[in-house]
């Protein structure tokens, strides 16, 4: 019996699209607390598939310069940046300090100053911060050392900003809708349960455009057809790595049977948890969601709207059967009363 969730019905998408003998279902894993933001996988991605290049544009979004999803980067790394503590830093003084300004004594005295420096450490007549700052002592600025900026000194010292960066990539959904509503055939369930653009077929109608519930499907300028990840359908076929997580230096991409993957990434947020980042959790690994659960899916740092993803994403086609038998019906009525009044009248 069909899910209530597609048309395409069961959660083993591979067997109800046809393949007898379909392996496990294979798909991503984007931990993306690991992630570098090196961007080798957009390259990697754009260099096997021959994607052609974004435009080199400055968007002035940190070093995010692709944006977003679209027909010419099917992979996209976003940069978050988040004015919060990655550690949690004691002030200097349990509060702001009020009271009259510091005098240039006892500012020396509080920075650890005995000699002469020439300058004059007076603090701002109303500005009582720098003195909690000189309170406070000298401050490490990260270098020289012998190890990276904040790897001795741990996450207490470290500054009031973070980065997240998160590898994003088409979600292969469980209950896809832009195979749904296709009208040419365009797009296919793959034996591994991956979902596949063929270009050759593709009419640019757009349909699938409207009906993906993340955005990711985009229709190349100058082309007009549809262009997405396809999961690399050429190298699973020879039994190789998807090019992205194969360049992921860091394996933040991971590539594997689903089941193995959603195994791997619940111990991972265990393990998160157990470290002190509570905040951990999983997106699109649940196969009770709106689309099924993804094939690819990722472990976020904070809510998913953060990295643009969708809260609650459900098939845009789940609606569809109920939608036509309401037509048929509202159809059917307007067909017997056209017959009623034609008979009454001729009576």
């Amino acid at each position: 019996m069909p899910d209530a969730n597609s048309l395409y019905g069961p959660l083993d998408p591979a067997p109800d699209a046809g393949w007898v003998e379909a392996g496990p279902r294979m798909g991503f894993f984007t931990d993306t607390s690991v992630c570098i933001g090196c961007k080798a996988c957009e390259v990697a991605c754009k260099e096997w598939n021959g994607v052609p290049d974004s435009g080199f544009d400055l968007l002035g979004m940190s070093y995010d310069n692709t944006g977003a999803l679209t027909a010419n980067s099917w992979r996209h790394v976003a940069f978050i940046e988040q004015p919060r503590p990655a550690g949690h830093r004691t002030p200097p003084f349990e509060n702001t300090p009020t009271g009259p300004p510091a005098s240039a004594q006892s500012a020396a005295i509080a920075a650890g100053t005995t000699t002469d420096t020439g300058t004059t450490p007076g603090v701002p007549p109303g500005r009582p911060e720098p003195a909690a700052r000189m309170a406070a002592g000298p401050e490490f600025l990260g270098m020289p050392g012998a190890q990276p900026p904040g790897r001795a000194t741990g996450a207490d010292t470290r500054t009031d900003f973070r980065w997240l960066m998160m590898s994003d990539v088409c979600k292969h959904c469980t209950h896809a809708a832009c195979l749904d509503v296709c009208p040419t055939g365009s797009l296919f369930r793959t034996e591994f349960g991956t979902v596949v653009v063929q270009e050759d077929i593709c009419n640019g109608c757009g349909y699938c455009i409207s009906a993906c519930p993340y955005g990711v499907i985009d229709q190349r300028k100058g082309d007009g057809r549809a262009w997405k990840c396809t999961l690399c359908y050429d190298r699973l076929g020879a039994g190789q790595t998807p090019a992205c997580a194969q360049a992921c230096p860091t394996e933040s991409i991971q590539f594997g049977p689903l089941d193995e993957l959603r195994e791997r990434a619940a111990q991972r947020v265990a393990q998160l948890h157990d470290r002190g980042v509570p905040e951990a959790r999983l997106y699109g690994h649940d196969p009770t969601d709106g689309v099924g659960g993804d094939g690819a899916f990722f472990l976020l740092l904070d809510e998913p709207e953060v990295y643009g993803l969708p809260p609650d994403p459900v098939v845009t086609t789940r609606d569809l059967p109920k939608m036509w038998k309401r037509a048929g019906l509202a159809a059917l009525a307007m067909a017997a009363a056209a017959v009623a009044a034609f008979v009454g009248g001729s009576s």
